[in-house]
């Protein structure tokens, strides 16, 4: 099993319209891929937020094989859509972790 990890620091000025996007539009699209069985939208905590809350969405593939053919076909455009749609009011990094137990 992977999860796939995309961790964003949200500037404070567009934190709620940054979390209603994610939740009604964001992770819908890449759940809609049908390459993830499930995900969790995290807040992250013992961070300084002064500036804007970072959060952390973790998809769930059930092999390698889904998450390399999401990388694959889709990745690109939907980190475009965040980039168009936030610029510079997020960051984000992405990681990909194998589930050994």
């Amino acid at each position: 099993m992977i999860l796939y990890n995309i961790t964003t620091k949200v500037h404070a000025a567009v934190d709620e319209a940054w979390l209603q996007w994610t939740r009604e539009e964001h992770i819908a699209e890449i759940m809609a891929t049908g390459l993830f069985t499930s995900y969790k939208l995290l807040h992250l905590l013992d961070h300084d937020d002064a500036e804007g809350k970072t959060y952390a969405v973790q998809y769930t593939a059930d092999s390698p094989e889904k998450y390399h053919q999401y990388i694959k076909i889709h990745a690109a455009l939907l980190r475009k859509k965040a980039v168009e749609k936030w610029g510079a009011a997020t960051i984000s990094f992405h990681s990909a972790l194998e589930v050994i137990q």
